[in-house]
This record gives structure tokens, sequence and C-alpha cells, in this order.
């Protein structure tokens, strides 16, 4: 009993693992060059060039991919149900990156160091 308790654990462990879209850091950071997010973001995106454009460095890696997978639904005209950003100017960034490109600058982003911090 304890040896079918233990795989049938394993096997939905195993269904539940993202292994199919693990990120590279290195693409994330390609990413972000060929886009040239800098321009808005700052080079390591912690440091925007106005005060309205958020600090994307150290943020979570799923709270990015989110906001980008938004943008892509805003601009493709979803209704606000679908759970849409709509910026202009985000969203023609977001619709140049694929899934993978969104899981990697994602992931990249979230290791920069960052001002944003939590205080107690």
């Amino acid at each position: 009993m304890k040896l079918i308790a233990t795989t049938v654990f394993t096997l939905a462990a195993a269904a539940f693992t993202p292994t199919a879209m693990s990120a590279d850091l290195k693409a994330g950071q390609a990413t972000w060059e060929r886009l040239n997010c800098a321009s808005c973001h700052g080079a390591e995106g912690n440091k925007a060039i106005a005060e309205s454009y958020p600090i994307l460095a150290g943020q979570h890696a799923d709270y990015l991919k989110h906001a980008l997978t938004a943008y892509q639904r805003g601009a493709r005209g979803l209704p606000a149900t679908a759970n849409v950003r709509n910026n202009a100017i985000m969203s023609s960034f977001a619709m140049q990156m694929s899934k993978q490109d969104i899981q990697n600058v994602s992931a990249w982003l979230a290791t920069q160091p960052s001002p944003l911090a939590v205080r107690k």
C-alpha cells in the first residue's frame, strides 16, 4: 500500500512539474536586448526612464509572464473579460515574443538586482 501511495505521488508531482518550458537566462537577456527594452526600463530593468514605467528587475517571474501575456491578449483585441492589458507600446513588443521568449525574459528579469524590497 505504501508503495502504491509513493508511486501515485511521484507520478502526480511529475505531471505538474513545468519541464517543457524551462527558462534560459541567457536567452532571456538576449530577448531583452533584441527588443531594446532598456530604452524604457533601464539596462537591467531596474531604473525606468519615467516614473510611470515600472521597475521590472526583481519582480516575480510569474507576474511578468502574466503581464506580457495580458499585453498579447490586449493586442489581439480580446474583451476585458479575457484579462487583457491595453498599451500600444507594450502590446507591440509583447506580440513579437513567443511563449518561450516570455518565459526566458521573465526569469532573467527576476534574477536582476533591484531596488524593490519588502520592508519590515
